[in-house]
């Protein structure tokens, strides 16, 4: 089993930049095993997992872009089980890069955050 887990999109520039610094750390860090979330969707529970350590503000693995086309709003991302279930039916929304290990989460931007988790 990995140490961590990369959430990973490859269209996104961020992301891409992010599995290249866990790639450049090599054997020196932790093993990572990267999901691409569109094709493997996070589950309801997966999601709450993940939000219960986030180090960030729940709302903010909510990106913002396309909620008046999806008919999103603030009200639906204020609580924990908006977030999920916004995440659920619209998994393309999730931030990323997101980083998770077995007692943190936290989304890599901007990437010197990822850098420095793996020590870059």
């Amino acid at each position: 089993m990995a140490d961590v887990t990369l959430y990973h999109n490859p269209r996104c520039t961020k992301s891409r930049q992010a599995l290249a610094i866990a790639d450049a750390a090599g054997d020196r860090a932790p093993s990572v095993a990267v999901v691409r979330y569109l094709d493997e969707p996070l589950t309801a529970d997966e999601l709450r997992a993940v939000l219960a350590k986030l180090d960030d503000e729940p709302a903010a693995l909510v990106r913002r872009e396309r909620w008046a086309e999806l008919g999103v709003t603030a009200a639906d991302v204020a609580t924990t089980e908006g977030i999920v279930a916004v995440l659920v039916a619209h998994p393309e929304l999730m931030e990323r890069p997101l980083l998770v290990t077995a007692d943190r989460a936290f989304i890599g931007r901007p990437t010197e955050r990822v850098a420095d988790f793996f020590g870059a």
